[in-house]
C-alpha cells in the first residue's frame, strides 16, 4: 500500500544575522510535526532553508566589510549548523542563491509579466528597510513601521508591480470555502478584515535602489523583490517549472499540506503567495499555520533590547532534547509563549527529570534488582492494572488528534499524563513490598511488565519531540517492537528479554547554582574588560591606573549614541558596536 504524502515547510530564515531561539523554535516545531507524520506512516517531505537577497543584507554585508555572497554564505552555514545540532530532520535545505532557484524565479517573473499580471510603473511611499516593505501614511503606527516599529524613509523609484487586486475576490472565496486554509482561525479573520476587504494595493515586486537580488532577465537594472523571490522557494525546491516541465518531486508533493510560519508574516503567505500561485495556475497550499512568538520574559526578542537568547548557549547548559522539549511544551497553540532560564530549569526538573527520567530509572533498576534484568511475563494481572493499561492504549489517539491540529504542547500534555499515571502506579503497587514475599513474585513481575509497557509506549510517542532520549529509553528497556502500530496492543514488551543497565536520562538541576553559572557567563560577555584572565593582568591594570597631565591633554573625546551592540562570532569577549557620533572635542 502506497504511503500518503505529506509536504511541510518552514519559512526560510533571513540571512541578515544568526537566528535566536525564537527563530529556532519554528524549525524545531516543524520538525516535531514532520517526525510525527513519518511515525504514523506518511511519506514526508520537509523543506527549510534561507532567504538571502535584499537591501538589508547588502547593507549588513557592506558594514561588515564583506561581499553580499560572502555574508550569506557565512550566515546560511550557521543557520544550517544550528538546525542540524537541534536535530531538525529536514529533507532539503534550500538557499535562494541556489542556481536552480534563481533561474526558476526569473522564469516565474517573466511568465507573470508576459501574461499581464506584472506591469512597469513607479512607486513613491514610505519604506521600512528591515521589513523590506512599503507603507502608506495611514498604515503607519505612531509614524513608524506597523510590523517592527522602526523608522521609515520616503522612497521613490521605478518598479514592476504585481496585480494583487485582480485576484482579491477569488482569494476571499478560497478562504471562505476552505475554513482551515489559514490556521488558527484568529489569523484568518485578521487577514480578511484588515487587509483584503479594505482593498488590496498592487504589490511592488522589483527594485532598482540596490543590486543584491535576482536580476529581471528582460530589464537588468531591476532585481526581483523579496516576495516573488523568497515565496517561490516552496515550489522551486521541488523542481517546479512555469513552462510546464516540472520535476517529479513537484508532481508528487505539491500542494503543501501545511506551511509553518511566524504570525508576523501571515499576510505575505496568505495573500501574496496564494495570489501568485493563482496567477501561475497552480494549486494553493492546503493550510498555512501562523504560530505565535516565543517571548523573553514579556518582550519579543530583539538585539536592540539586549534580550536575545541563542540555541547554542541553551544547549550548552541543558542539552538538545531538554531545549527541544521546553520549546515544544511551553509554546501555546495560539498565544505567545515565554522563555526564561528559571522556567527552563523548572520544566526540566518537573517533567524530564522527575516524571520521565525517574520513572525509567526506577523501573529498570527494579527489574535488574529483583529479576536479574529478565523481563517477566504478565501472569498475575489485577483490576488495579486496568487504568494504566487503558490509558496507555488511549494516549496515542489523543496525541494524534492534537498533532493533526498542530497543538504540540497539548500532545505533550497527554504523554506527561501517561508518565504521571505510571509513577502513581508504582506508588499504588509498591513493588518493593511485593519483592519481600516469594508468593507475590509473579505479581511483582506483572507490575514491572506493565511499567515497561507503558514506558515503551511513551518512548514511541516521544520520538518526534525528544528523539535521542526516546531512542535511549528504548535501548535501556530493550524495546524491539517500538513503532506506531505496536501501540495498538499492550503486549509489545517481550517477556524473557533482558533490560540494560539503568542510566540517568536527565539529571535534576540545582536551580540556584545553574542560574548563578549562567549569570556569570552573561556578565563576562557584557563586561569582558572586567574579567581579567591572569593575576599579571590585574597587576598591570593597577600600575596603569593613572596617566600624566601631558598625556591627558592629547586625548580626543567623542560622545556617541549606541545604535546597536552584538557579539562577534567565535569570540567570547568581543562586541561590535554601531555608534552615532553626537559630540567631539579635542583637549589642547
Amino acid at each position: 500500500m502506497e504511503k500518503k504524502k505529506f509536504y511541510i515547510t518552514t519559512a526560510i530564515a533571513y540571512t541578515s544575522r544568526v537566528p535566536h531561539i525564537g527563530n529556532t523554535y519554528e524549525a524545531v516545531m516543524t520538525d516535531a510535526i514532520a517526525r510525527f507524520k513519518r511515525l504514523t506512516g506518511y511519506d514526508v517531505f520537509f523543506l527549510t532553508g534561507t532567504d538571502e537577497h535584499g537591501q538589508k543584507i547588502q547593507q549588513q554585508a557592506e558594514s561588515d566589510g564583506l561581499t553580499p555572497k560572502q555574508h550569506v554564505d557565512k550566515i546560511a552555514g550557521e543557520i544550517r549548523r544550528i538546525w542540524d545540532f537541534m536535530n531538525v530532520s529536514y529533507d532539503k535545505f534550500i538557499r535562494t542563491t541556489d542556481k536552480e532557484h534563481v533561474e526558476t524565479v526569473q522564469k516565474i517573473f517573466k511568465k507573470l509579466y508576459e501574461q499581464g499580471d506584472i506591469y512597469k510603473s513607479s512607486y513613491e511611499g514610505l519604506y521600512c528597510t528591515p521589513c523590506e516593505s512599503f507603507y502608506t501614511e495611514s498604515q503607519l503606527v505612531d509614524g513608524k513601521c506597523p510590523d517592527c516599529g522602526r523608522e521609515v524613509q520616503k522612497a521613490s523609484e521605478e518598479a514592476y508591480f504585481f496585480k494583487l487586486s485582480k485576484y482579491a475576490d477569488r482569494l476571499v472565496k478560497h478562504i471562505e470555502d476552505n475554513p482551515d486554509f489559514i490556521w488558527p482561525e484568529s489569523r484568518k479573520n485578521e487577514m480578511i478584515n484588515n487587509f483584503i476587504k479594505p482593498g488590496l494595493q498592487d504589490l511592488c515586486v522589483s527594485r532598482t535602489s540596490f543590486n543584491w537580488g535576482i536580476p529581471v532577465t528582460f530589464d537588468d537594472k531591476h532585481v526581483i523583490y523579496v516576495w516573488i523571490d523568497a515565496l517561490s522557494n516552496y515550489i522551486t525546491a521541488l523542481g517546479y517549472n512555469p513552462d510546464g516541465e516540472s520535476g517529479e518531486l513537484f508532481k508528487k508533493y505539491w500542494p503543501a499540506d501545511v506551511q509553518v510560519i511566524g504570525k508576523d508574516i501571515v499576510r505575505f503567505h496568505t495573500i501574496y503567495w496564494p495570489i501568485m500561485l493563482m496567477a501561475l495556475g497552480e494549486e494553493l497550499p492546503k493550510q498555512v499555520y501562523g504560530h505565535p512568538w516565543l517571548l523573553q520574559g514579556k518582550d519579543k526578542m530583539s538585539k536592540s533590547k539586549g534580550n536575545v537568547i541563542y540555541a547554542e548557549g541553551l544547549v550548552k547548559h541543558f542539552g538538545v532534547d531538554a531545549i527541544r522539549y521546553y520549546l515544544l511544551k511551553e509554546m501555546p497553540f495560539a498565544q505567545d509563549g515565554n522563555i526564561t532560564y528559571e522556567q527552563i530549569v523548572a520544566r526540566i526538573n518537573s517533567d524530564l527529570a522527575n516524571n520521565l527520567g525517574n520513572l525509567v530509572n526506577r523501573t529498570i533498576t527494579m527489574v535488574n534488582k529483583y529479576f536479574d534484568g529478565v523481563i517477566q511475563a504478565p501472569t498475575a494481572k489485577e483490576s488495579l492494572d486496568d487504568e494504566l493499561i487503558n490509558l496507555t492504549l488511549e494516549t496515542p489517539g489523543k496525541v494524534e488528534q492534537y498533532m493533526n491540529e498542530y497543538r504540540v504542547a497539548d500532545a505533550l500534555d497527554e504523554i506527561i499524563t501517561l508518565l504521571k499515571r505510571s509513577n502513581k502506579y508504582i506508588d499504588e503497587t509498591q513493588p518493593w513490598v511485593l519483592a519481600k514475599d516469594e508468593s507475590t513474585k509473579a505479581r511483582l513481575g506483572t507490575v514491572l511488565y506493565n511499567l515497561l509497557e507503558s514506558i515503551r509506549a511513551a518512548s514511541v510517542l516521544l520520538l518526534p519531540f525528544i528523539p535521542d532520549t526516546a531512542l535511549e529509553i528504548q535501548r535501556q528497556i530493550n524495546a524491539k517492537d517500538a513503532d506506531w502500530q505496536s501501540l495498538k496492543v499492550f503486549n509489545g514488551t517481550v517477556a524473557g528479554d533482558k533490560v540494560s543497565e539503568a542510566k540517568p536520562l536527565f539529571a535534576r538541576i540545582d536551580e540556584a547554582k545553574k542560574l548563578a553559572e549562567i549569570s556569570a557567563e552573561l556578565e563576562a560577555e557584557v563586561n569582558p574588560a572586567e574579567q581579567p584572565k591572569t593575576e599579571e593582568k590585574k597587576e598591570a591594570a593597577v600600575n596603569d591606573e593613572y596617566i600624566t597631565i601631558d598625556d591627558f591633554a592629547k586625548l580626543k573625546f567623542k560622545v556617541a549614541k549606541v545604535l546597536e551592540c552584538e557579539r562577534v562570532e567565535k569570540s567570547d569577549k568581543l562586541l561590535k558596536l554601531q555608534l552615532e557620533v553626537m559630540l567631539c572635542w579635542l583637549l589642547t
